[in-house]
Protein backbone atom coordinates (compact mmCIF):
# COMPACT_ATOMS: atom_id res chain seq x y z
CA UNK A 1 0.00 0.00 0.00
CA UNK A 2 1.17 3.26 -0.23
CA UNK A 3 2.90 5.65 2.28
CA UNK A 4 0.39 9.29 1.90
CA UNK A 5 2.62 12.32 2.76
CA UNK A 6 5.55 10.30 4.24
CA UNK A 7 2.54 8.68 6.88
CA UNK A 8 2.53 4.83 8.04
CA UNK A 9 -0.53 3.23 8.95
CA UNK A 10 -0.89 1.30 12.03
CA UNK A 11 -1.72 -2.14 11.33
CA UNK A 12 -1.64 -4.09 14.97
CA UNK A 13 -5.28 -4.31 16.33
CA UNK A 14 -4.02 -5.22 19.69
CA UNK A 15 -1.76 -1.95 19.74
CA UNK A 16 -4.72 0.26 18.63
CA UNK A 17 -7.02 -1.17 21.89
CA UNK A 18 -3.59 -0.69 24.04
CA UNK A 19 -3.83 3.55 23.20
CA UNK A 20 -7.18 4.09 23.65
CA UNK A 21 -6.97 2.05 26.99
CA UNK A 22 -3.88 4.20 27.93
CA UNK A 23 -5.66 7.50 26.84
CA UNK A 24 -8.06 6.28 29.53
CA UNK A 25 -11.15 7.77 27.87
CA UNK A 26 -14.65 9.15 29.44
CA UNK A 27 -17.56 9.12 27.97
CA UNK A 28 -17.85 12.34 28.15
CA UNK A 29 -14.54 13.28 26.11
CA UNK A 30 -13.65 15.20 23.24
CA UNK A 31 -10.87 13.62 21.23
CA UNK A 32 -8.44 15.24 18.86
CA UNK A 33 -6.71 13.19 16.34
CA UNK A 34 -4.35 14.42 13.73
CA UNK A 35 -3.79 11.95 11.02
CA UNK A 36 -6.52 9.19 10.99
CA UNK A 37 -4.91 7.85 8.06
CA UNK A 38 -7.34 4.61 7.29
CA UNK A 39 -9.41 5.36 10.63
CA UNK A 40 -8.49 2.18 11.98
CA UNK A 41 -7.92 4.48 15.21
CA UNK A 42 -10.71 6.69 14.59
CA UNK A 43 -13.21 3.97 15.01
CA UNK A 44 -12.43 2.93 18.77
CA UNK A 45 -12.17 6.66 19.14
CA UNK A 46 -15.62 7.08 18.10
CA UNK A 47 -16.83 4.63 20.03
CA UNK A 48 -15.23 5.79 23.60
CA UNK A 49 -15.61 9.49 23.55
CA UNK A 50 -18.56 11.86 23.26
CA UNK A 51 -16.76 13.63 20.29
CA UNK A 52 -13.71 13.06 17.93
CA UNK A 53 -12.34 15.47 15.52
CA UNK A 54 -9.68 14.11 13.07
CA UNK A 55 -7.77 16.29 11.20
CA UNK A 56 -6.27 15.20 7.61
CA UNK A 57 -4.70 17.16 5.04
CA UNK A 58 -4.40 13.98 2.63
CA UNK A 59 -7.49 14.31 -0.18
CA UNK A 60 -6.86 10.68 -1.20
CA UNK A 61 -7.32 9.59 2.11
CA UNK A 62 -10.98 10.24 1.26
CA UNK A 63 -12.72 6.82 0.79
CA UNK A 64 -11.09 5.15 3.68
CA UNK A 65 -12.17 8.29 5.72
CA UNK A 66 -15.84 8.37 4.50
CA UNK A 67 -17.47 6.12 6.35
CA UNK A 68 -16.33 7.17 10.20
CA UNK A 69 -16.82 10.86 8.84
CA UNK A 70 -20.42 9.84 8.21
CA UNK A 71 -20.55 9.02 12.03
CA UNK A 72 -22.92 11.81 13.84
CA UNK A 73 -19.55 12.08 16.43
CA UNK A 74 -16.85 12.72 14.26
CA UNK A 75 -16.02 16.00 12.72
CA UNK A 76 -13.30 15.24 9.52
CA UNK A 77 -11.22 18.58 8.99
CA UNK A 78 -9.38 18.52 5.98
CA UNK A 79 -6.63 20.86 7.04
CA UNK A 80 -3.26 21.11 7.50
CA UNK A 81 -2.68 20.80 11.72
CA UNK A 82 -0.24 23.41 11.38
CA UNK A 83 -2.56 25.82 10.04
CA UNK A 84 -5.78 25.17 11.68
CA UNK A 85 -7.14 26.85 14.10
CA UNK A 86 -7.42 24.48 17.00
CA UNK A 87 -9.28 27.20 19.13
CA UNK A 88 -12.19 27.16 16.69
CA UNK A 89 -13.07 23.48 16.99
CA UNK A 90 -16.06 22.99 18.86
CA UNK A 91 -16.92 21.02 21.27
CA UNK A 92 -13.49 21.55 22.60
CA UNK A 93 -10.89 18.86 22.80
CA UNK A 94 -10.34 17.31 26.19
CA UNK A 95 -7.62 14.80 25.00
CA UNK A 96 -5.30 14.25 22.50
CA UNK A 97 -4.97 11.01 21.16
CA UNK A 98 -3.46 9.79 17.77
CA UNK A 99 -0.92 8.37 15.33
CA UNK A 100 0.88 11.91 14.85
CA UNK A 101 2.99 12.11 11.36
CA UNK A 102 6.33 11.97 12.62
CA UNK A 103 7.81 14.70 10.70
CA UNK A 104 5.12 17.69 12.95
CA UNK A 105 5.26 15.41 15.44
CA UNK A 106 7.32 18.05 18.22
CA UNK A 107 5.97 20.95 16.98
CA UNK A 108 2.44 19.70 16.32
CA UNK A 109 2.38 18.76 20.29
CA UNK A 110 4.29 22.44 21.45
CA UNK A 111 1.10 24.13 19.03
CA UNK A 112 -1.76 22.26 20.66
CA UNK A 113 -0.44 22.80 24.73
CA UNK A 114 -0.22 26.17 24.05
CA UNK A 115 -3.45 26.62 22.06
CA UNK A 116 -5.95 24.06 23.37
CA UNK A 117 -6.16 24.90 27.13
CA UNK A 118 -8.85 22.62 27.66
CA UNK A 119 -6.61 19.50 26.67
CA UNK A 120 -5.83 17.59 29.74
CA UNK A 121 -3.98 14.59 28.15
CA UNK A 122 -2.23 13.06 25.19
CA UNK A 123 -1.64 10.08 24.09
CA UNK A 124 0.60 10.24 20.90
CA UNK A 125 2.05 7.77 18.80
CA UNK A 126 5.48 9.36 18.07
CA UNK A 127 9.11 8.28 16.90
CA UNK A 128 11.08 6.80 19.77
CA UNK A 129 13.92 9.81 19.19
CA UNK A 130 10.95 12.33 19.61
CA UNK A 131 9.60 10.49 23.12
CA UNK A 132 13.37 10.67 24.84
CA UNK A 133 13.48 14.20 23.79
CA UNK A 134 10.16 15.58 25.40
CA UNK A 135 10.70 13.37 28.42
CA UNK A 136 14.35 14.70 28.57
CA UNK A 137 15.84 15.94 32.22
CA UNK A 138 18.26 18.75 32.55
CA UNK A 139 21.69 18.38 31.56
CA UNK A 140 21.29 15.32 29.58
CA UNK A 141 22.34 15.09 25.57
CA UNK A 142 18.91 15.14 24.62
CA UNK A 143 17.80 18.34 26.32
CA UNK A 144 16.24 21.35 24.77
CA UNK A 145 13.73 23.93 23.84
CA UNK A 146 11.12 21.18 23.36
CA UNK A 147 11.83 19.44 26.45
CA UNK A 148 11.67 22.80 28.15
CA UNK A 149 8.08 24.03 26.69
CA UNK A 150 6.64 20.41 27.08
CA UNK A 151 7.92 20.02 30.78
CA UNK A 152 6.56 23.59 31.92
CA UNK A 153 2.89 22.44 31.10
CA UNK A 154 3.07 18.77 31.23
CA UNK A 155 4.51 15.80 32.90
CA UNK A 156 5.64 13.77 30.02
CA UNK A 157 6.19 9.66 30.27
CA UNK A 158 7.38 7.02 27.70
CA UNK A 159 4.24 4.76 27.63
CA UNK A 160 5.43 1.70 25.90
CA UNK A 161 7.80 1.09 23.19
CA UNK A 162 6.07 0.03 20.15
CA UNK A 163 7.99 -2.49 17.48
CA UNK A 164 8.06 -1.33 13.85
CA UNK A 165 6.39 -4.38 12.71
CA UNK A 166 3.27 -2.93 13.65
CA UNK A 167 3.13 -0.28 10.92
CA UNK A 168 2.37 -0.53 7.32
CA UNK A 169 5.05 -0.22 5.70
CA UNK A 170 7.78 -0.99 8.57
CA UNK A 171 9.65 2.20 9.33
CA UNK A 172 13.34 2.30 9.76
CA UNK A 173 12.83 4.25 12.81
CA UNK A 174 11.74 3.31 16.33
CA UNK A 175 8.20 4.60 18.01
CA UNK A 176 6.80 5.06 21.33
CA UNK A 177 3.41 5.98 23.04
CA UNK A 178 3.91 8.99 24.53
CA UNK A 179 1.53 9.95 27.01
CA UNK A 180 1.24 14.04 28.51
CA UNK A 181 -1.08 15.17 31.27
CA UNK A 182 -1.48 18.65 32.17
CA UNK A 183 -0.02 20.07 35.11
CA UNK A 184 -0.33 23.79 34.62
CA UNK A 185 -0.60 26.38 31.24
CA UNK A 186 1.54 26.46 28.55
CA UNK A 187 4.67 28.98 28.54
CA UNK A 188 3.80 32.65 28.05
CA UNK A 189 5.18 33.78 24.57
CA UNK A 190 7.70 35.79 26.41
CA UNK A 191 8.89 32.27 28.14
CA UNK A 192 8.68 30.44 24.39
CA UNK A 193 11.23 33.04 23.27
CA UNK A 194 13.28 33.02 26.03
CA UNK A 195 13.55 29.50 25.76
CA UNK A 196 14.25 29.34 22.00
CA UNK A 197 16.90 31.90 22.31
CA UNK A 198 18.61 30.02 25.56
CA UNK A 199 19.32 27.05 23.58
CA UNK A 200 19.98 28.50 19.95
CA UNK A 201 23.76 28.83 20.85
CA UNK A 202 24.34 25.44 22.99
CA UNK A 203 28.25 26.39 23.15
CA UNK A 204 27.40 29.21 24.95
CA UNK A 205 26.75 29.74 28.32
CA UNK A 206 22.72 31.06 28.14
CA UNK A 207 23.84 34.67 29.11
CA UNK A 208 25.79 35.41 26.18
CA UNK A 209 23.33 33.25 24.13
CA UNK A 210 20.72 35.19 24.96
CA UNK A 211 22.83 38.69 23.96
CA UNK A 212 22.46 37.26 20.10
CA UNK A 213 19.46 37.54 19.97
CA UNK A 214 18.88 40.00 22.76
CA UNK A 215 21.56 42.65 22.04
CA UNK A 216 22.40 44.63 25.34
CA UNK A 217 20.87 41.88 27.64
CA UNK A 218 23.77 40.38 28.76
CA UNK A 219 24.11 42.18 32.30
CA UNK A 220 20.24 41.60 33.18
CA UNK A 221 20.63 37.76 32.44
CA UNK A 222 23.76 37.32 34.33
CA UNK A 223 21.95 39.40 37.81
CA UNK A 224 18.65 37.61 36.86
CA UNK A 225 20.59 34.45 37.25
CA UNK A 226 22.49 35.26 40.17
CA UNK A 227 18.72 36.33 41.74
CA UNK A 228 17.78 33.11 41.40
CA UNK A 229 20.77 31.31 42.89
CA UNK A 230 22.19 30.02 39.61
CA UNK A 231 25.80 30.52 38.18
CA UNK A 232 26.21 33.57 36.02
CA UNK A 233 27.25 31.49 33.29
CA UNK A 234 24.68 28.99 33.57
CA UNK A 235 23.80 26.99 30.23
CA UNK A 236 20.69 26.51 28.93
CA UNK A 237 20.71 22.87 29.35
CA UNK A 238 21.62 23.16 33.03
CA UNK A 239 18.52 25.03 34.25
CA UNK A 240 14.91 22.91 34.82
CA UNK A 241 11.43 24.51 32.96
CA UNK A 242 11.05 25.55 36.36
CA UNK A 243 14.19 28.04 36.65
CA UNK A 244 13.15 29.21 32.47
CA UNK A 245 9.89 30.08 34.20
CA UNK A 246 11.28 32.36 37.02
CA UNK A 247 13.82 33.24 34.74
CA UNK A 248 11.32 35.00 32.24
CA UNK A 249 9.77 36.48 35.42
CA UNK A 250 13.04 38.07 36.76
CA UNK A 251 13.37 39.32 33.16
CA UNK A 252 10.35 40.49 32.61
CA UNK A 253 10.39 42.37 35.27
CA UNK A 254 13.92 44.48 34.96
Amino acid sequence: MMVRLGQNFLADPNLLDAIVRDAELEPGDVVLEVGPGEAVLTERLAEAARHVHAVEIDRGLEQALAAVAARPNVDLHWADAMRLDFGSLEPAPTKVVANLPYAVATPLILRTIEQLPTVGSWTVMVQREIADRLRAAPGSRTYGSPSVLAQIACEVRLLRAVDPAVFRPRPRVKSAILGLRRTGPGADPATRDLVRAAFAHRRKSLPRSLEHGRPGGLAAARAALAELGLPQDARAESLSPEDFTLLSAKLSAS
